[in-house]
């Protein structure tokens, strides 16, 4: 049976090549989102601003928790910081006296504009050496790297240009400043960001972290590490989406290509194969497509995370300097997945055709009897029953990292039971369109002469062929639905979960921002701008994030004034809050269970523990952050003091001021388009594929209709309307599925469970299903239609 599987598979080419298609995409989709799985597990940064000191001392940059595994036993867990952790100079001074060690270089680091400056004693760290000039002594003094373009004598943000060293760094902009400068520069007294050690250390001393090897590229680069994490979330819940998605479509594209080779395949049946000789061509045949579609797809996978780090990379959600992960291991495990989808896909498909009896093999090819197989019957109603409960469970979450997979999931399992009762889908669907197309005839159809005496259908006749194709073929319909409904359902699930957000997040801002402008920037000069004449209050706004325990909540430090700002506070009060207050969400207090008058101990993003008093709770989370601290408090443990300023100023103009429409800081949702868009254009395939497979299997009964009279130009147009009639109704239930996930979805995150659909981005998602379906079905059509219709059906 391999030999007569492997013969078969050579003569029937044409009707693998969707099965090939849709298997080397979903090989491919699969290796990019592991190769960035990978990445996030065990990509590394090497060193450059330490690439020449052979240890390197700093404090701890993560928070860790002990926690007890319930067997007696413990597991310390440790999350990144979002700030830097200093290190005390006493730390460094016991370093310089401890044996063995000879030199001992401290350094600062702080932001310069868009350089990041240091003071001169850490030049040896790199090394860096003065090309042209001499280093920097006095207080408006610096010295800038190679790559800077700058002359000694030139002025850069009020410090004149004393030196030019002969370095520069690959990744970073680098400006010294004499020692003492820096050190006021940086905000830090009595504290370092690291110290490099020579010759070597064995351990660090108590309370800091030894940092060697490709270590020193982690402490050197912290968003590198937070980076790190991002791609291990967003790795994984993309590789397990896309690997449901690519067998939801996999299995409809098998079930297409043996609904197509039915006769076939029932005549082996009733010429006495067994079920199992059958089920072994047909698994034979998906090993030996899956084998040739995987290779190719698993290479180009490499590609396609190269293309899609590159993209993070310009969006700036991934450094440069954090290379993608290459191994063999993710094509390799694309591979054995889409082979194993392929098998069990084909296994599925040819189940019932196998099972039935020989005699009646070829009517079960011949008839659509319409009715559900068992399988569906169960599955299906399963099916529907677990959507509802994860649109119940979704309905529920209030925090974005644990909404978004389950958003996905949700939108997924709906989308799966569509397609499993999908039989019953297109016969409802038939029966709300039949008649519509009909209608489109004008007058039921009558038959003409022609000339020769031959009779064909009067103009007008496409659509009640339409209706009657439709009525007649319920399976077929199914199998176009199926890809349309999951592009739709998923398209407008991505791109309208993120408007949803944006729209809330938006709303609350502007409800609760009273400030007539913001100065970017400019969080440090808050007194200066308060002296301005017309200006009635100033309040600085730094954005960090802290850690309540090991979890995460995004923070803004501000100096607290109804005048430029409105928090919407439900329980307690904001007056007086200053040092050794915190407000919080109403949703971070739920999750913590605090309430005004409790004692909260947390982590500032730099590391440092502070006990605060909850002082208040408010409803705008989204639109200024879970947690709200006194600036006074956050000021020092942030890496950038710059933030922002809302400034109370009616009827002036301030330079440099934009209006205060908002005071959102979200993250880059270009991001999750890039990340979620490849399953987007992986589900856009999948439509053109299975039209194309579908519109080519006709090629027969295409022939037939053109032998009984039907012009190409009827035949085209009845084709147009089925499609179109597909289209309406996959247009219909995709949407409902994602309007049922996004009214979940909004309903946990919003507290509203009508989501933000932008009536022209819907209109868009319509327009291209639309467009992708016609072009999927009248390229292939007309292919078709170019052979002579009595060649067509003989060789058929």
């Amino acid at each position: 049976m391999t030999g007569f599987a492997w013969k078969l598979l050579r003569e029937r080419k044409g009707a693998f090549a969707g099965a090939f298609v849709a298997l080397l995409c979903a090989a491919a989709l699969v290796c990019a989102c592991l190769m960035l799985l990978e990445t996030g597990l065990r990509g590394t940064v090497s060193p450059e601003r330490y690439a020449g000191a052979p240890a390197v001392v700093a404090a701890d940059q993560f928070v860790r928790q002990t926690v007890g595994k319930g067997d007696g036993e413990t597991k310390t867990k440790a999350k990144p910081l979002a700030e830097r952790a200093w290190l005390p100079e006493t730390v460094v001074e016991a370093l310089r006296r401890t044996p063995g060690v000879s030199k001992v270089v401290a350094e600062v680091t702080f932001p310069f504009g868009t350089y990041t400056g240091h003071g001169w004693e850490s030049a040896a760290l790199t090394p860096f050496t003065i090309a042209r000039g001499r280093e920097p002594r006095g207080a408006g003094e610096i010295v800038v790297d190679a790559r800077a373009g700058l002359e000694v004598g030139a002025r850069l943000r009020g410090h004149r240009v004393v030196g030019v060293t002969a370095q520069a760094l690959p990744s970073q902009d680098t400006v010294f400043f004499s020692t003492a400068q820096a050190r006021r520069l940086a905000g830090r007294p009595g504290m370092v960001s690291a110290a490099g050690v020579f010759p070597g250390l064995a351990r660090a001393p108590q309370g800091a972290v030894l940092y060697t090897g490709d270590e020193r590229g982690r402490l050197e680069f912290l968003d590198a590490e937070q980076a790190r994490v991002k791609l291990i979330s967003m790795g994984g819940a993309l590789a397990g989406t896309s690997l449901i998605v690519a067998i939801l479509v996999v299995v409809g594209t098998f079930a297409l290509s043996i609904q197509q080779r039915q006769r076939e395949l029932a005549l082996l049946r009733a010429v006495a194969a067994t079920p199992r000789q059958l089920r072994g061509l047909v698994g034979g045949q998906a090993l030996v497509v899956g084998v040739l579609a995987g290779v190719p797809g698993a290479a180009a996978g490499v590609g396609l995370g190269l293309l899609l780090h590159a993209a993070f990379v310009a969006l700036g959600a991934t450094p440069a300097n954090l290379p993608l992960v290459v191994s063999p291991f993710p094509p390799l495990l694309a591979l054995l997945a889409t082979v194993a989808a392929a098998w069990a896909a084909a296994r599925v498909s040819a189940r019932r055709l196998a099972r039935i009896r020989p005699v009646e093999a070829l009517g079960e090819a011949a008839l659509d009897a319409g009715r559900l197989p068992l399988w569906r019957l169960v599955a299906g109603p399963v099916l529907v029953a677990g959507a509802v409960t994860l649109t119940l469970v979704l309905s529920g979450l209030d925090t974005e990292a644990a909404a978004t997979p389950v958003t996905m999931l949700t939108a997924l399992l709906w989308t799966v039971a569509v397609s499993v009762l999908g039989p019953l889908a297109a016969r409802l669907a038939v029966a709300v369109l039949g008649p519509l197309l009909a209608g489109t005839s004008r007058l039921v159809p009558s038959w003409k002469r022609t000339p020769t005496g031959a009779s064909r259908p009067a103009k007008g006749a496409s659509g009640f062929l339409a209706a009657r194709n439709l009525r007649a073929a319920p399976k077929a319909l199914a199998a176009v639905l199926s890809p349309l409904t999951l592009m739709v359902a998923m398209t407008c699930t991505i791109l309208f979960t993120q408007t949803t957000m944006g729209a809330a997040a938006q709303e609350q801002a502007a409800a609760g921002t009273r400030a007539d402008h913001v100065l970017p920037g400019a969080a440090a000069s808050a007194a200066e701008v308060g002296r301005v004449p017309g200006v009635q209050a100033v309040t600085p706004v730094l954005r960090t994030s802290v850690r309540f325990g090991l979890d995460k909540y995004p923070a803004q430090a501000v100096v607290y004034d109804r005048r430029t700002l409105d928090l919407g506070v439900v329980a307690g009060t904001m007056d007086g809050f200053g040092p050794g207050a915190v407000a919080l969400s109403g949703t971070a207090a739920a999750h913590l269970g605090l309430a005004p008058g409790d004692r909260a101990a947390l982590t500032l993003g730099d590391g440092t523990p502070a006990t605060l008093k909850v002082a208040a709770v408010y409803s705008r989370g989204l639109g200024f952050g879970d947690v709200t601290l006194p600036y006074e408090l956050v000021a020092g443990h942030v890496d950038d003091p710059s933030g922002a300023l809302l400034v109370a100023a009616p009827g002036i103009t301030l330079p440099g001021a934009a209006p205060a429409a908002t005071t959102v800081g979200s993250a880059n949702p270009q991001v999750t388009f890039v990340a979620l868009g490849l399953i987007i254009a992986f589900t856009a395939i999948a439509v053109v594929n299975t039209l194309a497979m579908a519109t080519s299997g006709r090629a027969r009964e295409l022939a037939v209709l053109r032998l009984a009279g039907t012009t190409r130009r009827q035949v085209l147009r009845m084709l147009r309307l089925e499609t179109l009639a597909a289209v309406l109704a996959a247009v219909v239930t995709g949407t409902a599925v994602a309007l049922v996930t996004l009214a979940a979805f909004g309903a946990g995150m919003t507290g509203s469970a009508v989501p933000s659909v932008p009536p022209v981005a819907y209109g868009l998602v319509v327009a291209a299903a639309t467009v992708l379906a016609l072009l999927s079905t009248a390229v292939p059509a007309r292919l078709a239609l170019r052979t002579r219709p009595a060649e067509a059906v003989s060789s058929t």
